[in-house]
């Protein structure tokens, strides 16, 4: 049994039944005869038709999602109820998808051996896909994992995260309700890791969606069985650049978001913020003041806009981290301390050292860190240095800096006079380098999740 318990204050939840070896082999037998039935096969309509309803079943149980985020991953109850509004918005998005969703023509006659033929292109489903998630948007992931797969006709096994399992299993059953069949989307709560493991590489298994940290991810993709695709996203320690001409007035209220928002864990949140010498005291006193104005507390509340880490030994790790850093030279603008056994105090560190863990790692809490600079291409050199690149920011009211900046960052997104976080469900998210592989967001995974086949018709 798997005890779920809420974040904030670790009071138990549930206790929820896990799966054996038997049951992930009983789990992965029916999602390969399914799909070796290709007689039955959803057609495209039958899919749109499923994904409507489970839109029209997820809205009816907005206010439950919402809640039950906030008390299994500590989300502010303001944010989660956010967090199933694009939920929502991601399944229509997968829906209208297949509308455009085809292959493409192949220009044949382009040589004396190609004429008299015709040949095109179809989108086929890859196979199985076996989903890992992760604990910080308990809903929202899943349905970046799972609808695309329901979209474009594949299997699909999803293991949430261990913390945070509750929202999955409810979302399952809603698929569930709208008449696809059991075979095609199923929930697994392994007993063990190594379960996890045996489930992404599994023969049978043809694409892995993985959430996570670096070191599993990357591991699981190095034992994927020949042949089976991947989609690994990770973290990064984001950058923001504040040049001298940066509105202060406009941007402190996005780098607050991008800071700490959810605590601070979200694989693109803003961690290390370079600004220009000449506005670093004003930008730090117009930071720390609003930082000290965040209501931290129980995220059930609607007034909380901080809450817990996921589980006390982060608090703990993300604590020793910021003492480690003042030892070796930071100072402590604001924070630093406890509220809870998993709350830690909004931190802002000012110019610690480049070898402190919180100027390599990721901090994936409520820590941001502040560091001057003189010259642009500095700023954008120490930005870079890192082998994690994800998204990044500039703040600027100077094209020319912002575009500068915005052509130099090494990331896969730039957002000028926007948060690291800023993502719409539509648009391609991915991890440089260490950070991931493969393009996130749901038109980009329904692509990832299928394969084309050449048709060639030649004239008799």
């Amino acid at each position: 049994m798997l005890q779920v318990v809420q974040a904030f204050d670790r009071a138990p939840i549930i206790e929820i039944a896990t799966d054996d070896a038997a049951a992930l082999e009983t789990k992965l037998t029916a999602a390969e005869r399914a799909f070796r039935d290709r007689d039955g096969w959803l057609k495209p309509h039958e899919r749109i038709a499923i994904l409507r309803r489970l839109a029209t079943l997820v809205e009816g149980k907005r206010d439950h999602f919402g809640m039950q985020i906030a008390r299994e991953g500590g989300k502010p109850l303001t944010d989660a109820i956010v967090e199933v509004t694009r939920a929502i918005d991601g399944i229509h998005n997968a829906a209208d998808e297949l509308r455009n969703f085809a292959g493409r023509e192949i220009p044949m006659g382009l040589s004396p051996a190609a004429v008299d033929r015709w040949a095109f292109t179809t989108k086929e489903p890859i196979g199985i896909v076996a989903a890992i998630s992760a604990f910080n948007h308990p809903l929202n992931l899943i349905v970046h994992q799972v609808v695309p797969a329901i979209a474009v006709g594949c299997p699909v096994i999803i293991k949430p995260a261990g913390t945070t399992p509750l929202s999955c299993l409810d979302f399952v059953a809603l698929v569930h309700e709208t008449g696809l069949p059991e075979a095609w989307c199923q929930s697994f709560i392994p007993e063990t890791t190594e379960l996890a493991e045996k489930l992404a590489t599994d023969p049978r298994v043809a694409f892995l969606s993985f959430i996570g940290s670096a070191n599993v991810g990357w591991y699981l993709h190095s034992k994927l069985a020949h042949g089976a695709r991947s989609a690994l996203e990770h973290g990064g320690a984001a950058p923001a650049i504040v040049d001298r001409s940066a509105d202060l007035g406009k941007i402190i209220e996005p780098i607050i978001k991008g800071g700490y928002y959810h605590a601070g864990q979200v694989c693109v949140s803003t961690q290390r913020i370079f600004v220009h010498r000449d506005i670093a005291a004003e930008f730090t006193e117009r930071l720390v003041a609003r930082v000290n104005a965040l209501k931290v507390g129980d995220p059930v509340s609607m007034d909380t806009e901080l809450g817990p880490l996921i589980l006390p030994k982060e608090a703990g790790r993300i604590s020793s981290w910021v003492e480690e850093a003042v030892v070796t030279g930071a100072s402590i603008a604001t924070g630093g301390g406890w509220v809870s056994e998993t709350t830690l105090e909004p931190t802002v560190l000012l110019d610690p050292p480049g070898g402190a863990r919180v100027s390599q790692l990721e901090i994936f809490g409520p820590v941001v860190c502040v560091y001057r600079y003189s010259e642009l291409d500095d700023a954008i050199a120490r930005a870079n240095a890192l082998p994690v690149a994800f998204q990044a920011s500039i703040f600027a009211q100077d094209i020319d800096i912002a575009m500068r900046a915005a052509n130099r960052l090494d990331a896969s997104a730039v957002m000028i006079n926007d948060p690291t976080t800023f993502r719409t469900d539509w648009m391609p998210f991915a991890g440089r380098r260490e950070s991931g592989y493969g393009t996130g967001g749901i038109p980009f995974s329904m692509r990832d999740m299928t394969q084309e086949k050449m048709i060639l018709m030649r004239r008799s």
